[in-house]
């Protein structure tokens, strides 16, 4: 990664000036600070303060295009390994509670229909079970860089990579959440990530009034495909019945769309026994599916399919 040497304080001072006189930085200053505070020798009171700051403040596209620049500096092999067309990035950053993964029942299912799919996240999140948990339990295999995760799609056209493998740098300031208090805007990095420049993106959220922002930084990324939308538990999983916001990023265009619910069970509001949230999408795949779990299967099938190749699912209308 470059070495950016660097007083960062006077953009600290902007971002942080309060509710009316704090300022936002253009792509660039955002592109530079990040490079600085995601080197190993940072200054600590500088991260927190400017995570906090910007958390209070609010990230914009372009701020968020540029954190996502220096962090892709920090992936060794970055813009040097490449998913197959038709790859789909599935970023999991969120984990689940209160009910079995369908997202990744369906992201099995388009794996075998041909769809390449390259998942990351991290390995634990307090209280909930992630994505590698049942993923690995699944078979599937988990990569150590992006030359090995390179290998292995090729080879399953699924593969799972954790942040800590893909940018320690990064992953050091994701978990700093629990000391923090809040989560900060390296969640939002992470997801965005694509580390393999996949061509569409699916990526669920849980806050509502990032999803524009998430999109249109996309644009800025010269992400080709992606949907951003609000996941179930904040993971990339489209509601059955419900669906309270789907953005849709195509090139440098951006638009709503929504589709007809189901008409089936609403998602679960019980926390479901963990023990069985694991085994879940084994489960699934040995086709165990309730009617709600079977049309959050369908509907996803239909988004991995867009992001895929890029054709509209009939049923979804454009907004």
């Amino acid at each position: 990664m470059l070495q950016v040497d660097m007083d960062i304080s006077p953009y600290i001072k902007r971002v942080a000036r309060g509710k009316h006189g704090s300022e936002h930085l253009d792509r660039d200053e955002a592109k530079m600070v990040f490079q600085k505070l995601l080197q190993s020798d940072t200054d600590m009171l500088q991260l927190g303060a400017f995570l906090i700051a910007q958390r209070m403040k609010g990230e914009t596209s372009a701020e968020l295009a540029g954190f996502v620049e220096a962090a892709r500096e920090t992936v060794q092999g970055f813009a040097q390994f490449f998913a197959p067309k038709g790859a789909v990035d599935l970023p999991c950053y969120a984990g689940k509670r209160r009910s079995g993964h369908a997202y990744l029942a369906a992201a099995m299912l388009a794996r075998v229909q041909g769809v390449p799919i390259v998942v990351h996240g991290v390995e634990h999140i307090e209280e909930r079970v992630t994505a590698w948990q049942v993923l690995e339990a699944a078979g599937v295999q988990r990569a150590s860089g992006l030359g090995d995760a390179s290998a292995i799609l090729a080879a399953d056209n699924i593969v799972y990579i954790d942040l800590a493998e893909l940018s320690p740098d990064l992953f050091r300031i994701y978990n700093l959440r629990p000391r923090l208090g809040v989560r900060s805007f390296a969640n939002t990095v992470a997801r965005l990530l694509n580390p393999m420049s996949c061509e569409g993106q699916l990526n669920g959220l849980f806050h509502t009034p990032y999803a524009d922002y998430m999109a249109d930084a996309n644009v800025l990324l010269g992400q080709q495909r992606s949907l951003v939308f609000m996941g179930a538990e904040g993971e990339p999983e489209l509601y059955a019945d419900r669906q309270k916001l789907v953005v849709k990023q195509q090139g440098d265009k951006m638009s709503r769309i929504s589709y007809g619910e189901a008409g089936v069970a609403m998602y679960p509001r019980e926390l479901m026994d963990e023990r069985l949230l694991k085994e879940s999408l084994g489960s699934m795949l040995e086709g165990k599916l309730n009617e709600r779990e079977i049309a959050v299967v369908n509907r996803m099938s239909e988004a991995f399919h867009w992001a895929s190749q890029g054709e509209f699912p009939e049923g979804w209308v454009e907004q």
